[in-house]
């Protein structure tokens, strides 16, 4: 841990240099005064997402499981603020939220409360009572109070990746000396959800306080709910100041107050500060101590460098002749993907960005999630990109694994604060049940164009040579070069024979003979081995079939329950066989079932299983990874590499417009294949799996840049069409004809915005400008709260603009921002 937290520090201390030296030059050019200098204290750029918000509990869902407000958080730290909402409130910054390793949970309504008094007159500030301007501005929450004779103004900001420094600044207005008593309080939350204590949630809860003459620290106790909340016996939050003052604690209530005495002359001004730290462990707040040992020194540095970091985000990121709702939106995205920024920590080595701090399940970091925020903050945080692509190939597949050597090269799906149990740890949300599109060259490209870091170029080489390899090896069952996804070998796919496992029920006892299967509630089996679910499927007559693998594939499209993966409600299945089979379920079930084959390696040993279907997008990113890496051998001086991958790229898109464009439809689609070797690697041998619908896999080849025109013209006029791609908000992840389809559901028609930018360039590649611009211009005005204060959400209803699934999304944040500097 020391380790991790030490290259925490370098970076922090690399901001800080890069920061103050910046700002001495930019000041000694003029340059802040350019009227092209787009400036973060513009009013414009206040309040961009509302950070307003009154925690009652740890926990307090939407129905996304999302918490209800959107704190700031920055420069990688594990807690967040928000601005005070209720006027009994004013005067603190409310929560905060801290990342419990895992978890987002507010602790606390407030945890420090400013309170002043008169000493002379025993006037008592209510700040509700004074002129009040409270607001955010990037890289800042900002409280002003003014009253008759004295003006406060509180401002936050992150100074170091564990600890936000608040400063307090009393002006005396009047022309007389005063004498103001200062106290300060704050309590933990009681409850852990709405209707809930957290004590009666966790038995042993029990919070310890301890002060000292400008200290007060919460030390939480060690929990490990491996859903729910897990810290260490070294957690603590600490509040420290610059002041000393007398401290009262209320250990029973988690409460404590601290007072003290000042007196400003006629006109003086006085500033406070307090720092805010939320660590997980002993050698972290080692860390902190020393670190603020010297930010007490000089506080307004630190202020000023947190000020120039986000005015060079600015001054990279935004555009000076965009309009003010192009320029707001962007901001939201720069604003979000910084927000969801984590530094090291537990097994998380480099600084990462998670998909989102709100949402319940996200604090992580995913492998495709974390190539699009790389290319996306390349641009205006480019040392953050770079981590973020080395958090994830930290954990790159080594052919020496102890757990699964047969997966060399492979990056795994999700990473977290714990390893899960199988590496050790004791996590629930780490996973290398599969990996994730091949978009990582992509992103590292992006990186080397904006930076010209050719050092990141020759690390990161063989390891996306070795990744691009482990698809071929691992996923490619019939090896005629059309890649499947599919799942790992992994305990929850299969058992200790490795057997393929799945389970199944029926309304009666089925005629199928499944003694060996093992029986739970009448007719529910757990059932092991291929023959075995081979047998099921030809049979039918079951109520549900779940096959993990299946779920595993899905997720390694990252199209979790897309209908190509043959998920369609039971509603909509049985309209489908009203429609096509006179109403057979069984016949219909034919259509939508999937299988699944194990691939094995040289000597048969497991390496683990493809979907019976190769996979349109999946081949189109590979084909663009090939002529990636040979731009990158290009530049590495490997021609000869670079001549083969060129070489692989041609013939891979002439394969790809011949085996997944279907000339009656006019639309590419994902080719069921057969567990037949000879016939499967045959030429296009299989069928394409047009009966599952249309979904936005069907214009990565033009994505890709592989289409041919003619099959780019029929592709456009699908996503053009409004019975079909063209809804309120255009492009979702089904189209409206496909039988699957459902504008609620994640991956059957909600609007993604990565497919949106994936679409929108596919036209802009082929020529397709102005319907690139219609479509945009859909997305920008429907999603509904985009151009208002709404955090930005994972996906949004292609019909009505609904928001939908999890608050302040990295991913829908990178691709808003790739939008705005692409095809702006």
């Amino acid at each position: 841990m020391t380790k991790t937290i030490s290259r925490a520090t370098q970076i922090f201390t690399s901001f800080l240099l890069t920061s103050l030296l910046t700002s001495q030059a930019l000041s000694a050019s003029g340059a802040e005064k350019s009227p092209a200098t787009l400036s973060l204290f513009e009013p414009t750029y206040r309040n961009v997402i509302d950070r307003q918000g009154t925690p009652q509990s740890y926990k307090s869902y939407d129905k996304y499981h999302n918490q209800q407000f959107n704190p700031f958080f920055d420069l990688g730290a594990w807690h967040g603020f928000l601005l005070p909402k209720e006027e009994q409130d004013y005067a603190s910054f409310t929560g905060p939220m801290v990342i419990a390793q895992e978890y987002g949970l507010f602790i606390a309504r407030k945890l420090e409360q400013l309170a002043i008094t008169d000493v002379v007159s025993k006037k008592v500030y209510r700040f509700a009572d004074a002129k009040v301007n409270n607001y955010t501005r990037p890289g800042a929450l900002i409280q002003h109070y003014e009253f008759s004779d004295i003006k406060v103004e509180l401002s936050l900001h992150f100074v170091n990746q564990r600890s936000a420094l608040v400063k307090t600044e009393i002006v005396n207005k009047t022309k007389q000396s005063k004498k103001l008593q200062l106290a300060w309080h704050g309590q933990l939350l009681e409850n852990w959800s709405p209707d809930k204590k957290i004590k009666a949630q966790f038995d042993n809860w029990q919070v310890a306080l301890t002060a000292q003459s400008n200290t007060v620290e919460f030390r939480f106790p060690q929990l490990r709910s491996t859903w729910h909340m897990m810290t260490s016996n070294s957690s603590a939050y600490q509040i420290q100041r610059s002041i000393k003052s007398d401290t009262k604690l209320n250990q029973e209530l988690s409460q404590y107050q601290s007072e003290t005495s000042v007196t400003l002359a006629p006109a003086a001004k006085l500033a406070i500060f307090t720092s805010h730290s939320y660590v997980h462990s002993e050698n972290e707040m080692a860390q902190v101590t020393e670190q603020l040992a010297e930010i007490f020194t000089e506080p307004n540095q630190y202020i000023l460098a947190s000020q120039q970091r986000w005015q060079n985000y600015l001054h990279k990121g935004l555009k000076a002749d965009n309009t003010a709702k192009e320029q707001h939106i962007a901001l939201k995205a720069i604003e979000t993907l910084n927000g969801n920024w984590r530094s090291p920590a537990g097994a998380i080595q480099h600084n990462m960005v998670s998909p989102s701090v709100t949402a319940r399940w996200f604090n992580g970091a995913w492998a495709w999630d974390t190539w699009k925020h790389a290319y996306a903050m390349a641009s205006f945080n480019p040392e953050i990109a770079k981590d973020n692509i080395r958090a994830m190939f930290d954990y790159q597949i080594l052919a020496d694994d102890s757990l699964r050597a047969q997966d060399a090269g492979m990056v795994i799906d999700a990473i977290f604060y714990n390893k899960d149990s199988a590496r050790g740890g004791d996590g629930g949300n780490w996973n290398e049940r599969n990996s994730k599109p091949p978009l990582a060259s992509w992103a590292v490209w992006q990186v080397y164009q904006e930076t010209g870091d050719l050092a990141f170029i020759e690390a990161m080489y063989p390891k996306l040579v070795a990744y691009h390899l482990w698809w071929y090896r691992n996923r490619d069952h019939n090896g005629n070069g059309l890649v499947e996804y599919g799942a790992t070998k992994h305990r929850l796919h299969n058992n200790a024979q490795e057997q393929i496992t799945f389970s199944v029920s029926y309304h009666q006892q089925p005629t199928l003979n499944l003694s060996a299967c093992k029986q739970g509630k009448p007719w529910h089996y757990q059932c092991a081995g291929m023959s075995s679910y081979q047998q099921v499927l030809d049979l039918g007559g079951y109520i549900e079939l779940d096959i993990a693998a299946q779920h595993a594939a899905g997720w390694e499209s990252g199209m979790d329950n897309a209908a190509r993966f043959g998920f369609i409600s039971d509603e909509q299945l049985q309209a489908y066989a009203n429609k096509h089979y006179q109403g057979d379920l069984d016949k219909s079930r034919a259509d939508w079932q999937v299988n699944f084959f194990a691939n094995k390696g040289d000597k048969g040993q497991l390496l683990g299983y493809s979907i019976n279907q190769e996979s349109v997008e999946l081949n189109s990113y590979l084909a663009q990874e090939k002529h990636l890496l040979a731009k990158m051998a290009l530049v590495l001086d490997k021609t000869k590499q670079a001549q083969t991958f060129t070489e692989q790229a041609k013939l891979l898109a002439q394969q790809i417009n011949q085996c997944f464009f279907d000339e009656k439809t006019g639309f590419y689609y994902d080719r069921k294949i057969f567990d037949n070797q000879e016939s499967s690697s045959a030429h296009c041998a299989g069928e394409l799996l047009i009966n599952r619908g249309r979904g936005p896999e069907g214009w990565s080849p033009l994505f890709a840049g592989i289409a041919t025109a003619e099959q780019a013209k029929r592709v456009v006029q699908i996503m053009m069409s409004e019975q079909e791609f063209n809804t309120l908000v255009p492009l979702g992840t089904a189209s409206l004809t496909n039988p699957a389809y459902d504008g609620d559901i994640y991956w059957r028609g909600r609007v993604w915005l990565d497919q949106v930018y994936f679409g929108l360039v596919a036209l802009k590649n082929y020529g397709y400008d102005a319907q690139a611009k219609q479509l945009m211009n859909k997305l920008l005005n429907n999603a509904q709260g985009l151009a208002e204060q709404s955090s930005i959400r994972e996906n949004y209803h292609p019909e009505t603009g609904a928001e939908q699934g999890a608050t302040n999304f990295s991913w829908s944040a990178a691709h808003l921002y790739m939008l705005y500097r692409e095809l702006q």
